[in-house]
């Protein structure tokens, strides 16, 4: 698939430090493309330079982190503009998510390339917030928060393991009320997930088989407790692709999580604080540029 215009938002706080307007220069100069970049400030962010451009161009490409990602599937979700991606942050688990090259020259030029296709993924809403990738609680959400940008920008992706260990040194579990798809579950655990991608970030690993972004589904899932052994089984969970006892997971449209105090959670990047969650899925309203190789999977 060929663009005639393409509109680059750059966000220049993302995870690496590259030269990315040479990246741009290099590859698209002799392209035929009309393209054009805009960068974003604190007075300026992602989610409101895409909503500018809808409409004003054939593609709108973001080149930062997830959390960049997640600011322009917020404003594009259920338009025809298409987002592109060219993975710029630590962890860039939507772009490991849709297969997307993770070298940022070889992202430009799959996008330059034509062959490509858009396809069309799911997205969700926490409590009236529109979110692309997760809603995480208890140790997951800490060790999101408690991971600094000094950390990030020293460590990369290593970061988040070493914030990991430190937060699970501090964890103790917590009293979360269920409502899965009408039906109730009181269930005690570190940490609570409610996912709509199954990439975790780090190399071809995901939570647990058969989860992504184009199966029409969120997919809740509860760890128990952090002891050695339970940690161990959760990694071989994740190598082999294999359900555990370890993690509790439930396949939903919609759950509403209710815990005995407002705690601090993560939806995508951003931190919010309520103690009633309610989730639901938003099936296919967000259209990404890929490969024209990817086979997205439906159930």
């Amino acid at each position: 698939m060929h663009f005639k215009n393409i509109h680059i938002i750059i966000n220049p706080a993302s995870g690496k430090e590259e030269p990315i307007l040479s990246y741009l220069n290099t590859v698209l100069i002799d392209s035929g493309i009309h393209w054009d970049v805009s960068v974003t400030t604190p007075f300026r962010q992602a989610f409101d330079i895409a909503k500018w451009l809808i409409g004003k161009t054939d593609l709108i490409v973001i080149y930062g982190g997830d959390g960049s990602i997640a600011e322009v599937g917020r404003a594009l979700y259920g338009c025809d503009t298409p987002m592109g991606i060219i993975p710029g942050g630590t962890a860039n688990v939507m772009s490991k998510e849709l297969g997307i090259p993770q070298d940022a020259v070889d992202a430009v030029k799959l996008i330059a390339g034509g062959h490509t296709k858009v396809i069309t993924i799911d997205m969700a809403m926490a409590n009236q917030t529109p979110f692309l990738l997760r809603v995480n609680l208890g140790i997951m959400a800490d060790m999101i928060l408690q991971t600094n940008r000094d950390l990030k920008n020293n460590f990369g992706q290593l970061a988040y393991g070493i914030s990991a260990i430190q937060t699970l040194v501090q964890s103790a579990p917590m009293q979360y009320k269920l409502l899965i798809d009408g039906q109730e579950f009181n269930e005690e655990g570190v940490t609570l997930t409610v996912t709509n991608a199954g990439s975790i970030g780090f190399s071809d690993f995901s939570f647990l088989p058969d989860i992504n972004v184009t199966d029409g589904y969120l997919d809740v899932i509860l760890m128990n407790n952090t002891d050695l052994t339970s940690l161990l089984r959760v990694a071989g969970t994740m190598l082999f692709q294999t359900e555990s006892d370890v993690l509790k997971h439930w396949r939903c449209k919609q759950v509403t999580v209710t815990l005995n105090q407002p705690v601090s959670y993560i939806c995508d990047d951003t931190e919010q604080q309520s103690s009633v969650i309610s989730i639901k899925i938003m099936p296919r309203v967000l259209k990404v540029l890929v490969a024209d190789n990817y086979h997205a999977h439906v159930r």
